[in-house]
C-alpha cells in the first residue's frame, strides 16, 4: 500500500503568500511600484553594509528579504473567524496576541496568524493580521441588526476551501495536488469584489457609522486590504515614495529612528478610491466608489520583554501627550521631534538593552566556546568570548501602530470615538481557541538558546530568525 506524502505546511504557506502577492500586485498596480522601491532601497543598504549582507546570506534570507511580508483582513462574524483559524492552521499559522483597536476608535479586535518557532519562521514568516468587526460598538440598533443580517447571508469560503480544510484536518495533511487546489480555493476569499452586496443607501449608513464597518459588511468577501514588504531602511522608502508617484501617510508609526531598532515601524501609501457598483431597486448596477486598499512597508527590530514594552508604552504615551499626530500630516514634524525626545530614555545599544532586561536575545557558541571543555554560566561565557548574543526579531504588531495605519487610511472623519470594552475572552470564544502569548514565545526562544549553549550544542544560526541583526552589526534592519 502506497503511503501518502503530505506537503509541509510551511510550503503551503509559501505557495499561498506567493499567490497572494501576485494577485494583489495585479489588482493594485501601486503596490508593485512600492515593491520595486523597497527592493531598490534594500539593495542600496546591503551594498553599503557588507557585514549585514553576509549575515543575511548565512541565514538564507538574502534572496527574499524584500519579499517577506504580512497581510491584513477584516472579518464580519465569529463563524468567519473560526473557519479562518482552521484554514490558516493548514498553512502552519496560529493566532498570536490579542489587539483591542477600539481603544483607538477602530471598531475591531484582532489577532495575528503567523508561524511560530524559529524553524517555521525561517522557512517563511508570512503573517496575516486578522480583525473581527465589533458590531456591539454600533449604537444604532437598527443599523446593527441590518449589518448582522447581511453578514449572515454571505459565505466567504468556497466549498472547495472548506472541503480541503476538513480533509487536511481528518487526514493530517494534504498531498501535492490537494495542496495546490487548497491554495487556489482559499485565494478566492481574499480576492477583490467590485460589486457590493448592499444597496447604496445602506452602504452610506454603514459608512457614516464608520468607514471600516462599510468595508467589512458591504462586499462578498473580506478582500486583502494590504500587503507589506519588509525594508531595511523605512525612512528612505518613506522619503522616496513621492518620487515614484506614491503618496505616503504623514508619519511612520512606531518608535523613532534608532541605531538598534526595537519592535516595529510601519508606513503606507494612502488607500485607493476605487470604483464599485451598487444594485438599485430595479436590479440595475449603479456606479459608486469605495476606499479600502493600500500598500504598507515595515521595518522590524528586537522583540521587547514585558519590562521593555512597558517602557516603550510609557515613552510613546509621553510623546503623544505632547503632540498627537494628525492624519493630514499637519503636525508631522512636531510629532517626530516629540517622539525622538521621549525615546532618549530608551537605551540604544544592544549591550544596554540586554543589561537592563529590555529585549530578548538568542545566545550561540563562538568558535572558542565550541572548543571549550566546560561550559559555566552564560554571563561568564559571554565575558570570556565563548558565547555571542543576537537580538530576537519582533514578529508581531503594535496596537497603536495598527490603529494608526487604519485611521490614516480612513481619514480624519473616520476617527469616531468608541468606548473601549476589553473582550479577549469573547474574541477567543469566537476564534475557537486561546491566542498564544507572544512574550512566552520569545522567552522560550531565549531560554532554549541558553540551554543549548550550556550543553555545548549551540551553533551560530541555530535559532536565529531570517535577516536578524547581531550584536556586532548595529545598523541592521
Amino acid at each position: 500500500m502506497t503511503e501518502t506524502t503530505f506537503v509541509q505546511n510551511d510550503d503551503i504557506r509559501s505557495a499561498f503568500s506567493a499567490a497572494m502577492s501576485a494577485m494583489y500586485r495585479a489588482e493594485v498596480p501601486a503596490y508593485g511600484t512600492l515593491m520595486d522601491l523597497v527592493a531598490e532601497v534594500n539593495a542600496q543598504v546591503l551594498a553599503a553594509a557588507p557585514d549585514l549582507a553576509e549575515r543575511l546570506a548565512e541565514t538564507d534570507a538574502l534572496d527574499r528579504i524584500s519579499q517577506e511580508r504580512h497581510g491584513a483582513i477584516r472579518l464580519g462574524t465569529p463563524a468567519e473567524l473560526s473557519m479562518m483559524r482552521r484554514v490558516f492552521a493548514v498553512m502552519g499559522m496560529f493566532p498570536v496576541g490579542y489587539y483591542d483597536l477600539s481603544t483607538a476608535g477602530v471598531p475591531v479586535h484582532s489577532t495575528a496568524f503567523r508561524p511560530v518557532g524559529a524553524s517555521a519562521l525561517s522557512r517563511n514568516p508570512f503573517r496575516v493580521f486578522t480583525s473581527l468587526l465589533r458590531l456591539d460598538l454600533i449604537d444604532d440598533a437598527d443599523l446593527r441588526a441590518e449589518a448582522e443580517r447581511v453578514l449572515e447571508t454571505r459565505a466567504i469560503f468556497t466549498p472547495a476551501a472548506v472541503a480541503l480544510t476538513e480533509k487536511a484536518e481528518a487526514e493530517g495533511g494534504l498531498d501535492a495536488q490537494d495542496a495546490a487546489a487548497f491554495v487556489e480555493a482559499v485565494l478566492e476569499t481574499f480576492r477583490w469584489h467590485d460589486k457590493a452586496i448592499v444597496d447604496a443607501g445602506l452602504y452610506k449608513r454603514l459608512h457614516d457609522a464608520h468607514r471600516l464597518i462599510a468595508d467589512v459588511v458591504s462586499f462578498k468577501g473580506p478582500h486583502i486590504n494590504h500587503l507589506t514588504p519588509r525594508t531595511l531602511d523605512i525612512d528612505a522608502v518613506q522619503a522616496r515614495m513621492p518620487d515614484k508617484g506614491i503618496a505616503p501617510k504623514a508619519v511612520i508609526e512606531g518608535p523613532p529612528t534608532r541605531a538598534c531598532p526595537i519592535l516595529l515601524r510601519q508606513t503606507s501609501f494612502k488607500a485607493l478610491d476605487e470604483p464599485v457598483s451598487f444594485e438599485d431597486e430595479t436590479g440595475a448596477w449603479v456606479a459608486g466608489s469605495h476606499t479600502a486598499r493600500f500598500g504598507e512597508i515595515e521595518q522590524r527590530g528586537i522583540a521587547l520583554t514585558p519590562k521593555g514594552r512597558a517602557l516603550y508604552d510609557a515613552l510613546l504615551d509621553r510623546s503623544r501627550k505632547q503632540v498627537r499626530p494628525a492624519a493630514d500630516g499637519s503636525n508631522a514634524v512636531a510629532y517626530e521631534q516629540a517622539l525622538a525626545e521621549a525615546f532618549r530614555d530608551f537605551p540604544d545599544s544592544w549591550d544596554g538593552l540586554r543589561a537592563q532586561g529590555l529585549g530578548y536575545f538568542t545566545y550561540s557558541l563562538t568558535e572558542a566556546g565550541r572548543d571549550a571543555e566546560t561550559a559555566g554560566d552564560i554571563e561568564t561565557m559571554l565575558r570570556d568570548g565563548r558565547v555571542r548574543f543576537d537580538p530576537v526579531v519582533y514578529e508581531d504588531f503594535l496596537p497603536v501602530s495598527a490603529a494608526g495605519i487604519f485611521q490614516s487610511n480612513l481619514g480624519d472623519a473616520a476617527a469616531q470615538d468608541f468606548s473601549a470594552s476589553p473582550s479577549q475572552q469573547q474574541f477567543e470564544a469566537d476564534l475557537g481557541q486561546a491566542v498564544l502569548n507572544e512574550f512566552d514565545h520569545y522567552a522560550a526562544i531565549e531560554a532554549a538558546s541558553i540551554a543549548a549553549c550550556l550543553s555545548g550544542t549551540s551553533g551560530q544560526a541555530t535559532v536565529r530568525a531570517p535577516g536578524q541583526a547581531t550584536s556586532r552589526v548595529e545598523a541592521a534592519e
